[in-house]
């Protein structure tokens, strides 16, 4: 039996995959077929190339310096992430540069959107970093990548939770992962305290690398205030997966649907790993009885 684990896509949220991978190996769920969205993505590469306890590791020990230096702010208004770093860490953690999607012995997909026609993406061969980096490409955050003559940019615009993909590469059983299940109408009023964690860590990029851009982000606590742009991006971004999520689930609903609460971590929280791969497992616990049962674990 094929199983297929559609990883979803949610910024830093998305280390909750790692525990969720985790706690299915140990129950004895061993999926052959990794499709990812963003996040989901990269998680899902680093599992099918074994790196996954690597990038574990290296996860729960990141702090919030080491996050703010995967960050820059530059003239040219591309983007806000350090290329130079980013790629080292893809490389150490990920995949390596020289890795092929279809010379792994589990199938794998990544989905990304063409910034031109807003087609949907598979990325089921050729280099597996850069199907990782076309698909983690978030607006405001990344630029947009080139890859096969295409601009490329964050798969969670088209297809947030590759369930889809998963059934096409051949998968009987589908497990799919929400990272934004309980986002949405939480985003100004519950996590009122996350947005202000997200914008510190966005403050202190800015300060670290101009201090003329701090003004771009600042917030305010006046309720009049519009959100900030930080606020709109966040807030937008969630809205968008979680809408496109619950309408094509409605259409082709996953066989075990996971979604772990993680509302209380900031879109660029990546330093609270170990929470979030925390939850991931407690999640898989949660779900135990239904994953036995469909899977018909004794």
């Amino acid at each position: 039996m094929n199983i297929g684990l559609a990883l979803g896509s949610g910024a830093s949220r998305g280390w909750a995959h790692i525990g969720i991978i985790t706690a299915l190996i140990d129950l004895g769920v061993v999926p052959n077929i990794i499709c990812g969205t963003s996040i989901g993505s990269l998680v899902g590469a680093s599992y099918v190339a074994d790196n996954l306890e690597k990038l574990e590791q290296w996860a729960s020990a990141l702090t919030k310096f080491e996050t703010v230096k995967f960050f820059e702010i530059n003239t040219s208004l591309n983007g806000f992430v350090n290329r130079e770093r980013l790629h080292h860490f893809l490389h150490e953690y990920v995949a390596s540069d020289d890795s092929v999607i279809e010379s792994f012995d589990k199938r794998y997909a990544a989905v990304t959107t063409d910034l031109v026609s807003g087609r949907e993406i598979w990325c089921t061969k050729g280099s597996m970093l850069e199907a990782v980096w076309s698909s983690i490409s978030m607006p405001g955050l990344f630029p947009a990548i080139k890859y096969n003559n295409q601009w490329r940019l964050d798969g969670g615009l088209v297809n947030p939770v590759p369930i889809s993909v998963c059934r096409a590469l051949g998968a009987d059983i589908v497990i799919a992962v929400t990272l934004n299940g309980d986002i949405v109408g939480k985003h100004f009023q519950k996590s009122k305290t996350v947005m202000k964690r997200d914008l510190g860590v966005v403050n202190t990029i800015t300060d670290y690398v101009r201090d003329y851009t701090v003004s771009v982000f600042t917030t305010t606590d006046d309720e009049d205030q519009p959100p900030n742009l930080f606020e709109a991006i966040a807030g937008s971004v969630n809205i968008l997966q979680d809408r496109i999520t619950r309408s094509r689930m409605a259409g082709d609903p996953p066989d075990i649907l996971l979604s772990p609460k993680l509302s209380h971590i900031g879109l660029l929280e990546f330093y609270r790993a170990t929470e979030a791969i925390n939850e991931g497992r407690m999640c898989v616990q949660r779900n135990m009885q239904e994953i036995k049962h469909i899977l018909e674990i004794a």
